[in-house]
């Protein structure tokens, strides 16, 4: 049996996900980050984008869309805690890309505008965590 870690994926509304898992994958700021049992301990931060657990022998793959956030690596745990997370099958895909058309749409409008910068970083993150469920529904459920 292969080494395992704790992966908890965490938003301020609910637990989304607990399991025992061989690798978890995250999008940071700096670039994508693999993370085995025994990792060194790390607190990063996190981007909008695509969150993949292994585990069952690397055999068996979850995918995630994450808005960003924290992660906080210990010897035997990952905890993600992310303002909005969502496991891949259980995105609403039709839902997903009408939201990030309608922040894209909005996004040019606070362009246009020279809106305060306040504004558009709010909705630049709304944007960011749409594009990302669009992007894990499509490719992995």
């Amino acid at each position: 049996m292969a080494r395992t870690l704790l992966c908890e994926i965490v938003t301020p509304e609910r637990i989304v996900y607990t399991n025992e898992v061989e690798m978890v994958i995250a999008p940071t700021v700096e670039g994508e980050v693999g993370i085995l049992p025994l990792h060194v301990p790390l607190v990063t931060v996190l981007k909008a984008g695509e969150l993949r657990v292994r585990y069952n022998d690397g055999k068996d793959v979850e995918w995630f869309a994450v808005s960003g956030g924290y992660m906080q690596v210990h010897e035997d745990k990952v905890i993600i805690l992310a303002e909005n997370a969502a496991v891949a099958s259980q995105i609403d895909v039709e839902r997903a890309r009408q939201a990030r058309d309608l922040y894209a749409q909005r996004m040019a409008e606070l362009k246009e505008q020279s809106a305060a910068q306040a504004e558009c970083d709010a909705c630049e993150i709304d944007l960011r965590w749409f594009e990302a469920q669009v992007k894990v529904a499509e490719t992995r459920s």
